[in-house]
């Protein structure tokens, strides 16, 4: 062989590495690509937050309570929300600070602690028995906000609609701090009275979908939307980009009856409470009817 068909060969050898060579840098400039834009839409790191992407989801069902009706797909801007539900030493800074006592003044709320008494008031637990505008408050001391019910649902479920933060295996106390079996938040044993069978420690299960924990079970969650019976029924409000819920988050909503949402089930009530889709409603004041729910942040 020749020095010109030896150097024929090595060219167009060359011209085949050149090839595959762009094809693994296109296929890695892809890939780069797709984490700039995620890490841009996301921006800085927030401590003790996690980042959920921009994009579609689906919100609802059409399988169980006709209030989660009808299913469809939403589309939402990416946002910040907790790692943890806001525990009792959270809210204590703020009760410190001479904060998130509000509503105590305005008569929108009667009391800001669990009528459970120290059994629930431990640090680490979830804090319990607030109002929805004890919960607003303490958010915005935060420089946060609550979550609407779509923000909430989609970092519960992820954007393919599974059923429960894990995925579609039904709840059990290896989940999630719920009811199981008359064992009310996951005791070993029964115990009496009802009401010392108790919330645990924030992070008590392992974290799930982006890194979140609690999203099912521990303490029911206030979100920042107002009730309806459906999705249908509350209409263009819930619909769209960014849906922000019956009468848009203004003050009141008298012709859906003035209730919030609260969402995620609770150490009291059993694996179904806990689906991601659930919609509970609740006067925001709790009161002269009580309850134990939580909450968390969003930004």
């Amino acid at each position: 062989m020749d020095s010109y068909q030896i150097m024929k060969q090595l060219f167009r050898r060359t011209k085949i590495l050149n090839f595959i060579f762009y094809l693994i840098l296109l296929s890695n400039c892809s890939h780069l690509a797709s984490i700039f834009s995620h890490n841009t839409e996301c921006g800085d790191t927030i401590v003790g937050m996690s980042c959920i992407p921009s994009g579609e989801f689906i919100r609802g069902s059409n399988v169980y309570e006709s209030n989660e009706k009808p299913e469809a797909r939403i589309y939402l801007d990416s946002y910040y929300i907790d790692l943890y539900e806001v525990t009792n030493e959270d809210f204590q800074k703020c009760l410190d600070s001479g904060g998130c006592r509000q509503c105590l003044k305005t008569g929108k709320c009667k009391k800001i602690t669990p009528n459970y008494g120290a059994r629930y008031s431990e640090a680490r637990q979830p804090v319990v028995g607030l109002s929805w505008y004890s919960a607003k408050e303490y958010c915005e001391f935060r420089g946060k906000r609550l979550p609407t019910e779509a923000e909430w649902e989609k970092a519960a479920r992820g954007s393919d609609g599974e059923i429960f933060p894990w995925g579609n295996e039904r709840a059990t106390c290896l989940h999630a701090i719920i009811e199981e079996d008359g064992r009310k938040g996951c005791v070993k044993q029964k115990i009496s009275p009802v009401h010392h069978m108790t919330t645990q420690k924030v992070g008590s299960r392992p974290a799930y979908r982006y890194g979140l924990y609690d999203m099912a079970g521990n303490s029911w969650e206030w979100v920042a939307d107002w009730y309806s019976n459906s999705y249908e029924e509350c209409g263009l409000e819930c619909q769209g980009k960014n849906p922000r819920g019956a009468c848009a988050n203004l003050e009141s909503c008298e012709k859906f009856g003035n209730k919030k949402i609260v969402k995620g089930g609770a150490w009291w009530w059993p694996s179904d409470y806990a689906r991601s889709s659930r919609r509970r409603p609740h006067v925001p004041e709790n009161f002269p009817e009580y309850h134990h729910f939580g909450f968390r942040c969003a930004k």
